[in-house]
């Protein structure tokens, strides 16, 4: 199965290095520019969750440490 894989991914390699170089950055920025934004979503999700639950235990343990 991976000689297959790798012998789709010689072929298209190939292909797109004998475009012409216009059309080479519009296929790469086509692939390029959602993979990035979603990888730029997902950690901005991940630090934001992490961050809230780091307020919240902070909050806990001020409102514990308060005398009554």
């Amino acid at each position: 199965m991976f000689d297959g894989v790798a012998r789709w991914w010689d072929g298209f390699e190939l292909w797109l290095a004998q475009q012409w170089f216009p059309v080479q950055f519009v296929l790469v920025m086509a692939v390029l520019l959602p993979l990035g934004g979603g990888l730029a979503l997902l950690i901005d999700r991940a630090v934001g969750a992490v961050a809230h639950r780091i307020s919240r235990v902070r909050q806990g343990t001020r409102q514990w440490d308060r005398p009554s």
